[in-house]
Parts: structure tokens; sequence; C-alpha cells
């Protein structure tokens, strides 16, 4: 993995196999075909580009009621078929908050389940543009005060793990803002952010840097926020422009080949300036979204490994070579 001459940070050879692929197709950008095909676009590209979900002892569908009547679906993925007392994590999907689901994400989820011995609690909250901007945060919040409660999960929730990607990632730190600002009836343990969008109120060098034919294009990030149609400088839709202090401990992951990069890298200097215990992983030569593409871009399989073993410490979880889990492919 070698960079260019100019400077060009170094790309790792599978995903300069999965970019080569994607610009065969020369397939239209999100932003051009709207948000129903958009998602389908998403799902296509899931099934093809990760790792099927894998047979797991508990797959549940569950759900809690929202304070307007409607209804946010939850999905449950855990391991074990019971358990005592334990932490959950609150896995909260990426997608530019417009796309993506509990399906597209089911793969990974489960395996999180496996490799951290933990619940893992995914979210359906709305997505825009027909659920725009503070419904998302909302739904998450919500989800995160309610799990403690909620019925037929079969344990008692000790500490909540909030986790997401992208633009879950995003709501991930909105929601841990909330939680510290008005806690839950159980702790916030820790937060974990893949790649995540942390302010919109400007856009940062490497969105330039990264505009074109590096997955996420700028042109949809740019669709993405217009769709979402927030306050850009709240701090429920830039956590970056929220007060840092009394966060959990976080775990943040960036992407070196990514236009989300350096907000990133912005939001784990801004969490260890405020004194927040962060631990921060730049996953070199790689591109966003690979969480969830773990098919085409198997050597993330080294950069998720890595960011297991720190939650594991971070939460205060047992070895997984002594808690009875075996050491599953990501």
């Amino acid at each position: 993995m070698a960079g260019a001459e100019d400077g060009t940070p170094a790309m790792r050879a599978d995903v300069r196999a999965l970019l080569d692929l994607l610009a065969a197709q020369d397939a239209p950008s999100f932003a051009a075909v709207g948000a129903a095909k958009a998602r389908a676009g998403m799902a296509a590209m899931g099934a093809l580009f990760d790792i099927p979900p894998e047979p797991i002892a508990r797959d549940e569908r569950l759900a809690i009621q929202r304070t307007d009547g409607g209804e946010i679906a939850l999905r449950l993925f855990d391991h074990r078929p019971s358990r005592g007392p334990s932490p959950i994590m609150l896995f909260l999907h990426g997608g530019g908050f417009v796309i993506g689901d509990l399906e597209t994400y089911a793969g990974a989820c489960g395996v999180i389940a496996r490799r951290l011995d933990l619940p893992v609690l995914s979210v359906d909250y709305r997505l825009a543009p027909e659920h725009p901007w503070p419904a998302g945060p909302d739904d998450c919040e919500a989800a995160a005060r309610a799990v403690a409660d909620l019925p037929g999960l079969g344990f008692a929730v000790t500490g909540l793990v909030l986790a997401g990607d992208s633009a879950g990632g995003c709501l991930a730190a909105v929601t841990a803002m909330a939680l510290r600002d008005r806690p839950a009836s159980v702790p916030v343990a820790a937060q974990w952010l893949l790649y995540p969008v942390t302010d919109l109120r400007a856009e940062a060098p490497s969105y330039a840097a990264f505009a074109e034919d590096h997955l996420l294009r700028r042109e949809d990030m740019r669709w993405f926020l217009d769709c979402y149609g927030a306050d850009r400088s709240h701090r429920r839709a830039s956590p970056l422009a929220g007060p840092h202090h009394g966060m959990p401990p976080t775990l943040l992951v960036t992407a070196a080949l990514d236009p989300l990069r350096d907000e990133g890298r912005a939001y784990a200097a801004a969490l260890v300036s405020a004194g927040v215990p962060t631990l921060f992983v730049e996953a070199a030569g790689m591109v966003h979204g690979f969480l969830s593409m773990r098919r085409a871009l198997p050597s993330a399989d080294e950069d998720l490994s890595r960011c297991y073993a720190l939650l594991r410490t971070m939460i205060g979880l047992p070895d997984s070579t002594t808690s009875g889990v075996s050491a599953l492919p990501a």
C-alpha cells in the first residue's frame, strides 16, 4: 500500500479493486435518482458487497411507541439465547439520514454482537426527506431512554453503548449529549462512532480532497444534508458545535480516504480537549462505509477487530478468549 509521489494518501488493494468496479458501472449518484431508488440501491450494494447475516441465537423484532402514536421498530441481535444483567449496544445505522435500514445492517450487527458478546439493538429511526430533522434524533433518544424497560428484552440492562456509522455516528453523539444533560435510567458506558458526520456547518478540506471516485461523493453528501433539513448550527445536527465536557468514553474511527475524515478528526480532538477519555483510530488507505462492506473490503477485518478489542477494554468486558465467544471472522 503505497502513496503517490504527489502526496495522495495510499490506497489498499481491495479498496482500489472496489472503486475500479464501481467506476466501470458508471452508476448515477444517489442525488440523481432520489430517495426511493437510493434506498433500493443501498440495499442492493449491501447484498453484493457485505457478508450475508449468519444465524444467531436471537434475531428478534421489537418496538416502542412514540409520543405521537407512531412506532419505532427495533431489531435485537444476541449470540446468547438468554443472559443475565448486561450492557446493551444501541446501534444507529448510516445512510446520510435518508437511506439504510434494519435489513442492510443485519450482518454487521450480528457480527458485533458475537465479537463483543454484547446484545445489539438496531434502531429503525425515521428517515428524511419524508421525516426531516429532528425526527431522527428524536427517535434515537426515545429508543435510548426506553431500552432499559423494553418489553421482550429478557434481561436487565446495566448500561448503554451508543454506536453508529456515518449519519448514525452523528445520531449516536447527539443521543449521548442528550443523555449526558438529562440522564436515562441506565448510564451511557461508551460511544463508538465510525466515520461520523459531526459538523454540518461547513465542508472540511477532506470534502474537496475526496469529492469524487472515493465511494462517498460530495454531491451525495450535499443532497443527503439538503434532504435532512436540519438547523445546521444546532448541536443536535452538528455535535461538534455542542459542549463536549462530560461525554462518555469514546472510540472514534475515521477512514483516511473519506470526505468525512476531517470532521471526525476534529470531533475526536474536541473530546480530548474537553477531558473526555477518547481513543482515535484512522483506517489507513480505507474509504467510507467499510463496516457494511466486509465482502468487498476484507482488509477492514483488521480495523474492526482492533475496534472490538478496544471496546472490550473500554466497556470492561471480559476478553473474548475467556468469555465463551469464538473468534469469528468479521
